[in-house]
């Protein structure tokens, strides 16, 4: 019997017990053993919950216990989790999260620790909700140089500007929505702002660069609380959906970084993803262009993702497949004002101040290629024109 611990009940921890109870028998034929839920870890109690009977107050019940194998960390946040999370792992306990904050921040000193003390520490859920992206990047794609990573990993955004395009809302109508379904939190800053992204991206950045740890600091990020419904209607008029876009590209032993709002062609399956889905775009130097797409948020795809890794862990004893994360004495991250990038100008123009650069008409709009970010606004403000990025 694999007995584990769940720290944390809320959406995503309710969520993985109840994944693990509802597929018990088939889990365990799966993995070879049963996973017993022993122990839930919450300083409030569930009187109504099946599994009210689970849940304690004190970690050091789990932490004594050398029963329990390993710790499913789902409080969220980077400072009780983190404690939680550094007890566990120093006592041998692998764990399994969903939280990309802490992934982002502590990663490499999580996985040294995890190495340190012959456990594990997975995060296969803390990017893309139920989509499998961090194993197979790991694993499937592992005979390949990762050359390129782009796509939508918030579905709050996704949500947000799907609503605004298909409904016609404005931004604060479209968020309030969000919020009234759950999708957006009270505070909805780290989604709208783009940090979750950056956070995201972070990680998968890290994973494309073997190891070599990747910053959520050092990825320049903007959100989408300044797209307004002229924008999202201007972008339909020509054939593409804004999207925000986290954008990874290795460039020999350094590579770009960043999470921007983007024109994206609806001829591009990306262009096409709507309300909170994720669609992910890996490419390989062997294997070309991969595509991972599914419910980037929400109980039970985030559940799913954490009990894969969990399975993981029961059938196989201690993963090696994540392997730690190095800091590089120097970044490794070229500085975002010297990226050069594409994009979109639009608006009652004037084309004088085009003079010099090399253009291309795109319906009632006009494309630069590779150009400085500065370069372009400031050539924007010349022009009085609007501009953003563009997927190509």
């Amino acid at each position: 019997m694999y007995n584990i611990a769940i720290l944390g009940f809320g959406v995503v921890g309710c969520g993985t017990a109840e994944v693990l109870a509802a597929n018990r028998e088939s889990i365990k034929n799966k993995c070879g053993d049963e996973i017993n839920l022993k122990y839930i870890l919450d300083i409030r109690d569930f009187p109504d919950s099946p599994f009210a009977d689970l849940v304690i107050h004190d970690i050091d019940t789990i932490i004594n216990d050398p029963n329990v194998k390993c710790c499913v960390e789902t409080i969220g946040g980077a400072r009780i989790a983190y404690e939680f999370t550094k007890k566990a792992l120093s006592s041998g306990k692998s764990v399994v999260t969903s939280n990309k904050e802490l992934v982002s921040t502590k990663g490499p000193e999580l996985l040294k620790l995890a190495r340190e003390n012959n456990c594990s520490y997975l995060f296969e859920a803390s990017v893309g909700g139920g989509i499998p992206i961090i194993r197979p990047l790991y694993r499937c794609l592992a005979a390949n140089n990762i050359l390129k990573i782009c796509g939508i990993v918030n579905g709050t955004t996704n949500y947000i500007l799907s609503s605004m395009k298909n409904k016609g809302l404005s931004y604060d109508e479209a968020l309030s929505r969000a919020q009234v379904n759950g999708f957006a939190e009270a505070d909805p800053t780290a989604d709208v702002e783009g940090i979750d992204a950056q956070r995201k991206l972070s990680i998968l950045s890290t994973i494309a660069m073997n190891g070599v740890y990747v910053s959520p600091e050092e990825i320049m990020t903007r959100g989408v609380s300044d797209v307004t419904l002229d924008d999202i209607n201007f972008a339909d008029s020509v054939g593409c959906q804004i999207k925000l876009i986290a954008f990874f590209k290795k460039l020999g032993d350094k590579c770009t970084a960043y999470v921007m709002p983007h024109f994206v062609p609806r001829t591009k399956i990306i262009g096409n993803v709507d309300d909170v889905y994720n669609c992910v775009s890996v490419e390989g130097d062997f294997v070309g262009e991969t595509l991972f797409y599914g419910q980037g948020a929400g109980s039970s795809a985030t559940a799913s993702a954490v009990c894969g890794d969990i399975i993981e862990l029961a059938a196989c004893g201690n993963s090696e497949f994540v392997h730690p994360w190095d800091i590089a004495p120097e970044s490794i991250v070229i500085p975002y004002d010297e990226v050069k990038c594409d994009f979109i100008f639009w608006g009652d123009m004037d084309a004088s101040a085009f003079e010099g650069f090399e253009t291309e008409s795109y319906d009632k709009a006009v494309i630069i290629r590779k150009i400085r970010d500065n370069e372009a606004r400031a050539l924007a403000d010349k022009a009085n024109a609007q501009v953003m990025h563009f997927l190509r």
